[in-house]
């Protein structure tokens, strides 16, 4: 397989650059924390290197037009789990797979036909001056909305609600008229208590119980021990007593920004967010690049917004300044499915900036 020289030149390394040291620091965390847990991440980091080339290598922008058939077969597994899904921890999640043992999330698939969807959707009727009118963002916000319903039931309304800020937050990036934004968030502060009241599970009103309430909870109390006790530059690993003796819990997932403030200081933690901030800030700078291609446009501030989203409420929980809900730090949690979806998303990103001019076919010479 031959590569053209043109992808070198179109290849956004600038990515690649900020991605790699957060890979790196939760490599030695988890090698610390668990020989384990450390081999399945190497598992995991193959996985997501095989799902990167396979869509960075796929011709999306030709295959286009199969992409709402795509996003029909994940609506209809989302109606499968609610109908005969596995229920673990309470949750109608995940899907077995006939014949085996093995099951699978369709909320995870979702993700990357969300984000293909939507800038499917815009590419092929863009916003007029002005931003979209009503009857466009109705029509946009069906698509958005559907997926939020089905995956709250499971109940998974961490995940539902995520999709639902990066599809809105998206169409705002991209443009809609204001008048409808302020006749949303009118009609959000009015049924904000109806939604709590009626709407939300015992143990989702309980998440919020504990996150207002004057005592943290006991996952809270111990990550903000072990934040503080990393200091400046941090512990050794002997010294880095809330990991070692496993008072932190899911050190290596959840809570894996406090392991990090706790072996490596303020500096550490600092540097982290630097790497994500200064991602998101690329990421973000992009949509002047991409100012006429809305295909790309679109995939690029999904991703930002996953990533901010995802960083910001993970970051936020551990310190006690937001529920505590199951959303790692993408490519820095240990787990293989965030892990492989954030790497199809990047395949994703590269495959539609790199080959923005020419197509994969003539860019990829077999012999």
């Amino acid at each position: 397989m031959k590569f053209e020289k043109r992808i070198l030149t179109h290849f956004d390394f600038v990515q690649v650059f900020l991605i790699l040291p957060i890979i790196i620091i939760s490599f030695i965390l988890t090698f610390e924390a668990s020989s384990f847990l450390f081999e399945k991440q190497v598992v995991y980091t193959i996985i997501g290197l095989a799902a990167f080339m396979l869509f960075f290598i796929l011709p999306i922008r030709k295959l286009y037009w199969l992409i709402p058939t795509l996003y029909w077969i994940n609506i209809a597994l989302l109606l499968s789990t609610n109908l005969f899904g596995v229920v673990r921890l309470g949750a109608r999640r995940w899907i077995e797979i006939p014949f085996t043992h093995f099951t699978i999330q369709p909320s995870e698939l979702f993700k990357p036909c969300f984000i293909l969807m939507l800038a499917y959707l815009i590419y092929t009727n863009p916003p007029p001056k002005g931003g979209y009118k009503l009857k466009h963002f109705l029509y946009i916000s069906f698509y958005i909305l559907l997926p939020f319903f089905l995956i709250a039931r499971e109940p998974d309304l961490g995940t539902a609600t995520v999709l639902l800020i990066v599809g809105f937050g998206t169409l705002f990036i991209v443009g809609v008229n204001y008048k409808i934004w302020l006749s949303i968030f009118i009609c959000i502060a009015l049924a904000s208590p109806i939604i709590y009241t009626h709407f939300l599970k015992d143990y989702q009103k309980q998440r919020i119980h504990d996150f207002i309430s004057e005592k943290p909870s006991y996952q809270v109390q111990q990550s903000i021990i072990a934040i503080g006790n990393g200091g400046l530059t941090g512990k050794n690993v002997e010294e880095a007593t809330q990991t070692h003796f496993k008072f932190l819990p899911i050190s290596t997932s959840d809570f894996i920004f406090a392991y990090t403030v706790e072996r490596f200081g303020f500096v550490g933690g600092a540097f982290v967010l630097i790497c994500y901030m200064l991602l998101i800030f690329h990421l973000l700078s992009l949509n002047q690049k991409l100012k006429e291609d809305y295909f790309a446009r679109v995939a690029v501030n999904c991703v930002a917004l996953f990533i901010f989203i995802y960083v910001g409420v993970n970051v936020c929980m551990t310190v006690d300044f937001a529920p505590v809900v199951g959303i790692p730090m993408p490519f820095f949690s240990n787990g293989g499915s965030s892990f492989t979806t954030f790497m199809i998303f990047f395949g994703i990103l590269q495959n539609l900036i790199t080959f923005r001019y020419f197509s994969v076919e003539k860019a990829v010479k077999i012999f």
